[in-house]
């Protein structure tokens, strides 16, 4: 059987991968602090790779970082001040180009319906909310049977997908995108005759050595003397990082496309919208008054006149309609909402971070048996996790409770005047949507996700990228779908090895 090369695993569908002949301070394909030498078995089999550049996952565009002025308040039409201006940094990432379609979305369904099958509990929590079209006082029902599956809908924004729906999305998405990856590399064979229950690819299944698959032609050669084959491992750089929703803060820098606007640091002008102007129509001389994005225009008016359709959309339009902004991303106003990962508060602007602002981790950790090893996976064939507790991060400085969802802003364990190492359980909710004396509940749970961009349904104002609402994790609407992002790992540059 033949192996594949070190050389040619690192050439991963399109992406550069190289290895280099030498390491900074030591000599040729060897250690700068032991001599040994890299990527030989007469030497132990130690493998060294660099300048590692991270290739582009399917539907995805590189958004190159930076700072930015985050929030926008001057046309706060409801005086929620929740979004205060401030300046952030965002790493480089990458973000769908378009929103996810319902094609897309029912390829997740095929796939959920045929490996699941033994479980149709999970098909059942993956479908879309289709009845979310339904009005008492409107005839909508053509929507409610036609939007999801009609293939004149293939390629619009599939709605009725709650936070959680998108977020299980994108934890799929990942697992086939990697699968894909270690196919065409001859590393494992197609079989989808032999994929059901726990019996399918999941990444990180994989790299804990707890999935298998049918062996390709072309395994991994192992360096390491004693060996001769081995599965893909994180650090040959193959596999891809997992997809997931953007922060607020990169999905307001995506939509901004401000890299239009600067040159050598020096920015011409602030956006309201994610192109350039105060209006929403088209300012260019060949196209001049056409609209810009998917909206509402006043009272009634969801579309135009007839013979002059004004966005030529009465519900929501293909996910690729309309002008690119400058980074290239359709539809980042107007069209659909789109989920974003971050939890809602009205005051998160003063208490996030400077550098890659996100409200919303809860951290968690491997279960993990007696060797240290993560215990057999579940029958869905996923690794299994568990809440970190006060004991796994009683040694740690950098934070104090796993779950930060309400960190700074109303627990008792970041007010100062608490001994928040006392308890195991503390971690008090200001917004936790009980009961007040008075019998009312807060809208703003820890279960409140926020929502960007603006919809078909939606005037102007809510078309700006500083905008934000909120609503439940487990609801839905017709107005409301969501596209991916990734992170990027290595230089914030595409194409450039780190300086230093």
């Amino acid at each position: 059987m033949k192996m594949i090369s070190k050389s040619l695993a690192a050439s991963v569908a399109g992406g550069l991968l190289m290895l280099t002949s030498c390491s900074s301070g030591g000599g040729s394909g060897a250690s700068s602090v032991t001599g040994w030498q890299y990527n030989n078995p007469d030497w132990g089999g130690f493998e060294y790779q660099s300048g590692y550049e991270q290739q582009t996952g399917p539907g995805l565009v590189f958004i190159e970082g930076g700072t930015f002025i985050m929030g926008r308040v001057e046309q706060d039409v409801i005086y929620g001040m929740d979004n205060t201006p401030r300046r952030v940094t965002v790493p480089s990432f990458y973000i769908d180009e378009c929103e996810v379609s319902n094609a897309n979305y029912r390829e997740w369904l095929y796939w959920v319906n045929r490996v699941y099958s033994e479980y149709p509990d999970q098909y059942k929590a993956a479908l879309p909310d289709t009845l979310v079209w339904r009005r008492a006082l409107a005839y909508n029902e053509p929507y409610v049977e036609n939007y999801l599956r009609h293939p004149a809908y293939s390629d619009y924004p599939v709605v009725g997908v709650s936070w959680i729906q998108a977020s299980n999305f994108c934890k799929w998405r990942t697992d086939r995108v990697n699968e894909l990856i270690l196919i065409e590399q001859g590393i494992m064979e197609l079989n989808v005759a032999d994929q059901s229950g726990e019996n399918n690819f999941d990444t990180e299944a994989y790299l804990y050595g707890q999935y298998e698959g049918t062996p390709g032609k072309h395994p991994m050669e192992d360096l390491d003397p004693n060996k001769d084959t081995r599965r893909v491992r994180w650090d040959d750089g193959i596999l891809l990082p997992k997809y997931r929703l953007p922060t607020e803060a990169e999905w307001e820098y995506a939509a901004l496309g401000l890299i239009g606007n600067t040159r050598d640091e020096r920015m011409s002008d602030r956006k309201i919208f994610p192109w350039n102007g105060h209006v929403v129509r088209n300012a260019g001389e060949s196209e001049r008054g056409r609209m810009m994005a998917n909206f509402v225009r006043g009272n009634g008016d969801m579309m135009g006149t007839a013979g002059k359709l004004n966005d030529e959309g009465d519900i929501t339009v293909n996910v690729k309609s309309y002008y690119p902004n400058d980074y290239g991303l359709y539809c980042m106003a107007g069209n659909v909402n789109e989920w974003v990962a971050d939890v809602y508060r009205p005051l998160s602007f003063d208490d996030v971070e400077e550098f890659n602002p996100y409200r919303g981790n809860n951290f968690q950790t491997k279960v993990l048996d007696d060797t240290g090893a993560p215990v057999e996976k579940d029958s869905l064939g996923r690794i299994k996790y568990r809440q970190e507790t006060d004991k796994d991060i009683a040694d740690r400085k950098n934070y104090r409770t796993a779950d930060n969802r309400n960190y700074l802003d109303g627990d008792n364990r970041s007010n100062i005047s608490t001994d928040w190492t006392t308890s195991e359980n503390n971690s008090e909710t200001m917004y936790a949507g009980t009961p007040t004396q008075s019998g009312l509940r807060s809208l703003v749970s820890d279960r409140t996700r926020v929502y960007k961009g603006g919809s078909w349904r939606d005037r102007a104002y809510w078309l700006s990228p500083g905008t934000r609402r909120f609503l439940d994790e487990r609801e839905s609407r017709d107005d409301i779908g969501f596209r991916c992002a990734m992170v990027r790992v290595g230089s914030p540059v595409a194409g450039k090895k780190n300086r230093n």
